[in-house]
C-alpha cells in the first residue's frame, strides 16, 4: 500500500488523495516555486465539485497540514 491510501485507511477517511510528483497542481494552485527550488509545502482539500474547502501553507510545521485536513474531512463526512 502507498502512503496516501495507508494514511486514508488509517483514518477512515473515505476520501481520495492526490499526491503530485509532477508538479501540476503546485502550479494550477501557484504554489510552486520558480527553477530548481523545491515546491512550498501546501495541502489543499477539494471538495467532489472541485470546491476549495481548504488551504495550509507551512515550511516549518508538517502536523499543522495533517491536523487541519483532518478536521475538514472528519467535519464534511
Amino acid at each position: 500500500m502507498g502512503l496516501l491510501q495507508d494514511f486514508d485507511e488509517e483514518n477512515e477517511l473515505g476520501f481520495k488523495l492526490l499526491s503530485d510528483a509532477k508538479k501540476n497542481i503546485a502550479r494550477a494552485y501557484g504554489v510552486k516555486r520558480m527553477g530548481p527550488l523545491p515546491t512550498k509545502r501546501a495541502t489543499f482539500v477539494i471538495d467532489t465539485d472541485r470546491t476549495l474547502m481548504h488551504y495550509t501553507a507551512s515550511e516549518t510545521s508538517m502536523d499543522k497540514h495533517a491536523d487541519e485536513a483532518l478536521e475538514v474531512l472528519r467535519a464534511a463526512s
